[in-house]
């Protein structure tokens, strides 16, 4: 098997975690939309199950976030015989963006940072946790448009190359 070859196959198994991420993501985000936009008063009130369904947004959320800059930018520069396998993730992002896989570093930084709310729990403090979620339901619609890019910019670089279809917003 030739390094192009392993490439691809790193390229298309990222692919397909990222997409089942969106697809519980959205499942979640379907399930919570009547609850949207959340409050100290909304956040309280929550039931199990919208905690249950926030909680899988949560981390559907985050592991896309993950996949996407962790394996799937790597693996896309790697494909691609991008020469960045040692570089820092801020000199990747730049490349990705330079070849018109990233829209900008910066709104991918704005994600990164969206995710890592998440990291911190503030039981006391509903407005906070309501105000990251709301924030997070929101960033969900950049975070899919990542996605959708990486895609889109293969479909015209490497039309032969076989992706499952991304699941639409």
């Amino acid at each position: 098997m030739s390094a192009a070859d392993v490439g691809m196959l790193r390229l298309q198994d990222a692919w397909r975690q990222a997409c089942r991420h969106v697809h519980h993501m959205l499942h979640a985000l379907r399930a919570v939309q009547p609850v949207l936009p959340l409050d100290a008063g909304r956040y309280t009130a929550l039931d199990d199950e919208q905690v249950q369904d926030f909680d899988q947004f949560i981390l559907r959320f985050s592991k896309l976030q993950d996949v996407i800059g962790a394996q799937l930018y790597p693996a896309l520069l790697e494909f691609l015989q991008e020469p960045y396998s040692t570089r820092p993730m801020l000199d990747k992002l730049h490349r990705l963006e330079q070849l018109g896989y990233l829209g900008s570093v910066e709104d991918w930084q704005v994600l990164r940072e969206v995710r890592d709310r998440f990291t911190h729990d503030y039981p006391d403090d509903a407005e906070r946790n309501a105000a990251s979620l709301n924030v997070a339901t929101l960033a969900a619609v950049d975070l899919h448009a990542c996605l959708a890019r990486v895609g889109q910019q293969l479909a015209v670089d490497q039309p032969g190359l076989a992706l499952e279809p991304l699941e639409t917003f």
